[in-house]
């Protein structure tokens, strides 16, 4: 946020949607794996079973789509090695780097305040 802190919030709540740059980062950084696999990256390229492995094993069907929809909004790039099996390795581009301050400050928020368990909702109690 910028210097005044009042005039970012009206940012924030004043775009329309369709210009919202929070929205625009929400489609990048869609869902937990789309995040995830970027955190992985900032580390330097990696191929399709070390991501995996990084991730705790998500299904292969997920994580293809996840780097795909990575690739096409050009987050990371895709190199396939003409090998014998092929090799094919996964980096961020410049723009997917640029995210890492997104995650910095996703990791300290989330450092500074404990995940608090929902506890179940209390039963209902009817009147006599």
């Amino acid at each position: 946020m910028g210097t005044n802190g009042s005039d970012d919030i009206a940012r924030l709540t004043a775009a329309p949607t369709s210009e919202c740059g929070v929205e625009r980062t929400l489609r990048v950084l869609d869902g937990k794996w789309s995040t995830l696999v970027i955190r992985e990256l900032l580390s330097g390229p990696r191929r399709f079973g070390e991501l995996r492995s990084a991730l705790g094993d998500p299904s292969p069907k997920t994580l293809t789509e996840r780097l795909r929809m990575l690739e096409n909004q050009q987050i990371l790039t895709r190199t396939v090695h003409a090998e014998v099996p092929p090799r094919v390795v996964y980096e961020l581009t410049e723009q997917g780097r640029s995210l890492s301050g997104i995650l910095h400050a996703m990791l300290v928020w989330g450092q500074e305040h404990p995940l608090v368990e929902e506890s179940p909702a209390a039963p209902v109690r009817s009147r006599p």
